[in-house]
């Protein structure tokens, strides 16, 4: 009777490791990622400014890719500048159990 082996019936393998944590993203990922967002957002801008020298003789077009050529770089700078959100963390507050709390009772007020 043959015994089974790890030989006879291989476990897929997968490329990355499964992330368990809840830990933030690496400082060279986060970059990357902002880096890669900034440079869309240019590309983006380069294909406006080209359109609204292509399209000047529709003024409202070109006054339209002018200005998303002209503000896009600052939008860009800010997202690439940008890190990532911070998770809300809810702390852990004391809830008082009904049978642990003292009454209320009414005091007597004293006027003088």
């Amino acid at each position: 009777m043959p015994v089974a082996s790890s030989q006879q019936f291989p476990r897929p393998r997968r490329p990355e490791p499964v992330l368990i944590t809840e830990a933030q993203p690496s400082l060279a990922e986060q970059h990357a990622a902002r880096k890669k967002r900034y440079a869309i957002t240019m590309a983006i801008r380069a294909v406006c400014v080209i359109l609204a020298a292509l399209t000047y003789q529709i003024v409202w077009l070109m006054l339209l890719f002018a200005v998303l050529g002209t503000v896009l770089p600052w939008i860009a700078v800010v997202m690439a500048n940008d890190g990532p959100p911070k998770k809300r963390v809810d702390p852990n507050r004391y809830d008082a159990r009904p049978d642990r709390q003292l009454e209320t009772r009414s005091a007597p007020v004293i006027d003088g």
